[in-house]
C-alpha cells in the first residue's frame, strides 16, 4: 500500500497541529509553510479533515485549525479514508476468470484489507509524535 500525497499532506498537517502546544488555532498559511505544501490545495485536504471531525476550523483574523479530537483519537485509518474514502478490497472486471476463482480472491481481498484496515486504526496520531527530547529522527 502506497499513501498518497494528499494523505501525505493530512498527515503533516495532523501532526503539525498536535505538537502545537498553545491549542489556539493554527492558520493554513503557517500549516502550508512547516509542510511546505501549496495551501489551496492544502485548504481542500484539512475542509476534508473538518467534515469528518478530524479538526475544528475557526473563521476570523485569530482563525485556523486544531485537532478536533485527541491524537489518542485519530487513527491513520481516520486519515486515510476522510482523504480517499472507505478502505474496502475491490476486484477489477473478472469475467475471464471462474466463478470459483473469482469468489477465492474476493475472500482474500477482503481478508487482507480487514486486517490492514485493524493495522490502520491501532496506529495512532499520537503514536508518530517524537517524544520529548527526541528530535523526530530515528536510528536503525
Amino acid at each position: 500500500m502506497k499513501l498518497s500525497r494528499t494523505v501525505e499532506y493530512a498527515l503533516q498537517a495532523a501532526l503539525h497541529l498536535a505538537k502545537s502546544k498553545s491549542g489556539a488555532p493554527v492558520p493554513s498559511s503557517q500549516l502550508a509553510a512547516a509542510g511546505s505544501m501549496p495551501e489551496r490545495f492544502l485548504l481542500q485536504v484539512l475542509r476534508s479533515l473538518v467534515n469528518r471531525g478530524i479538526l475544528n476550523s475557526t473563521r476570523g483574523v485569530v482563525g485556523g485549525y486544531a485537532l478536533g479530537r485527541s491524537p489518542d483519537e485519530i487513527s491513520l485509518l481516520d486519515l486515510i479514508e476522510a482523504i480517499e474514502g472507505p478502505l474496502v478490497a475491490g476486484l477489477p472486471d473478472t469475467q475471464s476468470l471462474p466463478p470459483a476463482a473469482v469468489e477465492t480472491l474476493r475472500k482474500a481481498l477482503e481478508r487482507a484489507v480487514d486486517a490492514l484496515r485493524r493495522e490502520l486504526q491501532a496506529l495512532k496520531l499520537s503514536h508518530l509524535l517524537p517524544n520529548d527530547g527526541d528530535d523526530g529522527s530515528t536510528a536503525q
